[in-house]
């Protein structure tokens, strides 16, 4: 023997060639391996003395089919050493017959649970196998759900609370899974006088539950008769989670009966919040839930949520209500609650609290899934008939006036919400007045900020609503608004992007993605501090992409991107490495202005997520017709601005940028940008109108004519003796009715009698 080394068993022996043997049959039922291969493999195992592998099968036969439970255990051995490619074929030949949740969990349980759930974390990590593998796990993850969750096995399990020493263990182990799905029996349980021992077991779950028995028990509080408010109010200060306190705080206020204000009172004095005030309570509870703490979302991993009530007769009831959507329809019923105790007795609702509601409405309606209706929040169109409905987020949302609409404006200046800043502005827009600028009632200045945005689409719809209020009272950032109108009117329809990547040729590959979409690159660099100067001279920097990054770099890029006044609301894609991918994934998990992908993905899947990314992030590229639209509406603002004479928005702020756009201009967007620039007292702004009527023809020069003739009546002749020259060619012109025009704006622009008499002379002979 040699050193070191040792035998193996005969068991030993057989279990490799077993595992070879299997690694063979799924590469056959893949259809890796052909007939031939097979033949010239057994071939060589036998001249070396060695175990063949399975014979193929026979023409037109087909490879034995292993069970689920051996396709599971193939699985776990192959990821264990490394043969990625057989354990993903494993897993997807057990995938292959579309197994329900149940299913899975069964093929899993028949073996070692912990020896596969461990595997299973291993090959989420391999980026060959991530996507198969995750598959795999969240049916089983999903199908024991589904069983901790059934109303059976619940029944089951709160019987067994009575039971033996064990049954009750697992009893109470299987309740604790199934979390808030369990309430609603385990309400009946705590509220049954009949087997009082069940009772105190139930009791023992709910308080163990801890914040996922919140919100059922706080549901039902209101509406049981008053022995039972104590019994809740009792339980309620066991738990110690905070988000019960502003309805224990309002029963404490409400009831008429001694013996529950004082349970409410000892449960408040538990939690130090003696005195609180339930509109407070309810109104900073929905704060917390508007901005999405982890701690009060009961399934963070899950596409589902459950909202709760309760009706006396029936018990509690769940509503399920899609992730996304869940957290508004809880900060809108708080902050409703907060508005009806605000208003009692003739008080006054806070501005604040409307705000709230406002924001909370609008973010509903952006993260509102495509064709989903919202349980909570049914709309008309959406809703099933004879559902009774609810109006838009608009609607409230100018129906509120400017002041609260500011004030949701600071709220998504505040947490860079670019979706909330634009609904907010287009309300602001549409009732804005003269005293806008000052409505919130504060110091702060929202509409002013917002023209500081790093995003066009803000910039621009800001600038309107300034535009729109005409004020009479110059505010920090006044001379921005105009430039920025017409900053519109010459487009918006190019996309800058940043890429930090430590290689060259990293940097080259995904250039040449984003150009190939449509962007601007900028110049390659290490860190955000090597391209500090393109992103400060860049009109805005609308993606930023980290390449090949680990945990740390992921995290510091995106906190450099948020510290940086040009990129903070900028959204950020992340390529990351496989190790990494995961929890950066977990990390960002919950906004929407971050995305992370492995960096092995292929360009397909990643410009697919740059798209959804930019799309929720910002409203995705300005398309032409956004383009059109916005230089349209911008127009039309700069002409009211130049017909009012506005003293604070000057129109001959932006008359370089007008007279760029005049030249190239079609139609009638040169007709309306010849009509502002007539109303904009420079010599500049005159003879450029001048230069179009020279270089025009047809009924647009006639027009041009009058438009220029309307400057000089206003402001008198500005232009160069050369153009007065050509004007007066043009008098002498044989078409009657441009000769007519040219006439006119002679004698609008006061030219000279010498120069006239040319006019006049030759009709003598």
């Amino acid at each position: 023997m040699f050193p070191g080394c040792r035998l193996w068993s005969a068991s030993q022996e057989f279990r490799v060639i077993d595992r070879l043997n299997a690694g063979v049959n799924v590469l056959v039922r893949q259809g890796a391996l052909s007939a031939a291969v097979l033949l010239s493999m057994a071939g060589l195992a036998a001249a070396q003395g060695g175990t063949a592998p399975v014979a193929p099968p026979a023409s037109g036969a087909t490879a034995p089919r292993p069970t689920p439970q051996q396709l599971v255990e193939d699985f776990i051995h192959y990821t264990r050493i490394a043969r990625f490619d057989l354990a993903k074929a494993s897993l997807e030949e057990a995938l292959s017959a579309s197994p329900s949740n149940a299913d899975v969990v069964k093929m899993v349980e028949a073996g070692d649970v912990g020896r596969f759930e461990e595997t299973i974390q291993r090959a989420i990590r391999v980026a060959s196998l991530e996507a198969t593998a995750g598959r795999f796990y969240r049916a089983y993850e999903s199908g024991r759900l589904e069983r901790a969750r059934s109303p059976e096995q619940i029944a089951q399990a709160i019987k067994d609370l009575t039971s033996t020493s064990r049954g009750r263990m697992l009893g109470r182990e299987r309740l604790l899974r199934a979390g808030e799905y369990a309430m609603p029996q385990l309400l009946e349980g705590l509220l049954d006088p009949a087997d009082p021992a069940r009772r105190a077991e139930v009791r023992r779950v709910i308080i163990d539950l801890g914040r996922q028995a919140v919100m059922p028990l706080v549901a039902a509080l209101a509406k049981l008769p008053p022995a039972q408010q104590e019994t809740l109010a009792d339980v309620l200060a066991q738990i110690e989670w905070p988000q019960s306190t502003p309805f224990i705080a309002d029963l404490a206020a409400s009831t008429k009966v001694d013996a529950v204000r004082q349970a409410a009172n000892r449960a408040l004095e538990r939690r130090g919040a003696t005195g609180t005030a339930p509109a407070a309570a309810y109104r900073a509870l929905a704060e917390d839930y508007y901005a999405e703490k982890p701690e009060i979302t009961s399934f963070p991993n899950e596409s589902h949520q459950l909202l709760w009530s309760f009706e006396p007769g029936i018990g509690l009831v769940m509503t399920a209500i899609r992730t996304p959507v869940f957290h508004e329809a809880l900060a809108m019923q708080l902050a409703e609650r907060a508005m009806t105790l605000e208003s009692a007795d003739g008080g006054t609702v806070s501005p604040e609290t409307i705000a709230l509601w406002v924001a909370s409405n609008f973010s509903r309606e952006i993260d509102t899934p495509v064709g989903y209706v919202n349980p909570a929040y049914p709309v008309a169109g959406a809703a099933a008939p004879g559902t009774a409905t609810r109006r838009s987020a608009e609607y409230f949302g100018v129906a509120s006036g400017p002041g609260v609409s500011q004030l949701v404006l600071s709220r998504g200046l505040d947490t860079k919400d670019t979706p909330l800043v634009r609904k907010s502005l287009a309300a602001v827009e549409r009732t804005a007045g003269t005293s806008a600028l000052s409505a919130t009632g504060t110091s702060r200045l929202p509409l002013a900020e917002a023209l500081s945005f790093p995003n066009r689409r803000v910039q621009v719809e800001a600038a309107l609503a300034i535009a729109a209020s005409s004020p009479t009272v110059t505010f920090p950032g006044a001379e921005r608004v105009v430039p920025t109108l017409a900053g519109a009117v010459s487009g918006l329809s190019e996309q800058t992007a940043a890429i930090v990547a430590s290689e060259a040729e990293q940097y080259q590959i995904v250039r040449r993605m984003l150009e190939g979409a449509g962007f601007k690159v900028l110049p390659q660099g290490r860190t955000m501090a090597d391209i500090a100067t393109p992103i400060a001279e860049a009109a805005s920097v609308d993606l930023v992409v980290g390449v090949g990054v680990d945990q740390a770099q992921g995290v510091q890029l995106v906190e450099e991107v948020r510290s940086n006044v040009r990129t903070l609301a900028t959204p950020v894609f992340l390529l990351a490495r496989p190790e990494s991918a995961i929890e950066l994934s977990r990390r960002f998990n919950t906004g929407s202005t971050v995305a992370v992908r492995q960096s092995a993905v292929g360009e397909a899947a990643i410009m697919a997520s740059i798209s959804d990314l930019t799309l929720a992030a910002s409203g995705g590229p300005v398309s032409s017709a956004e383009a059109a639209d916005y230089a349209s509406r911008s127009l039309s603002a700069l002409r009211d601005l130049a017909v009012s004479g506005n003293s604070v928005l000057n129109v001959g702020d932006a008359s370089a940028a007008l007279i760029t756009a005049l030249s190239t201009a079609q139609g009638g967007s040169k007709i309306r940008i010849a009509e502002i620039l007539s109303r904009v007292g420079q010599d500049r702004a005159q003879r450029a109108l001048a230069e179009e009527v020279l270089g025009g023809t047809g009924s647009d020069r006639v027009l041009l004519m009058s438009l220029l003739a309307d400057s000089g009546k206003r402001f008198g002749n500005m232009l160069e003796e050369r153009q007065v020259k050509r004007l007066v060619e043009i008098a002498s012109a044989p078409d009657d009715a441009e000769a007519t025009a040219a006439a006119a704006l002679i004698g609008a622009l006061g030219v000279p009698n010498s120069e006239i008499i040319s006019l006049i002379l030759p009709s003598k002979k």
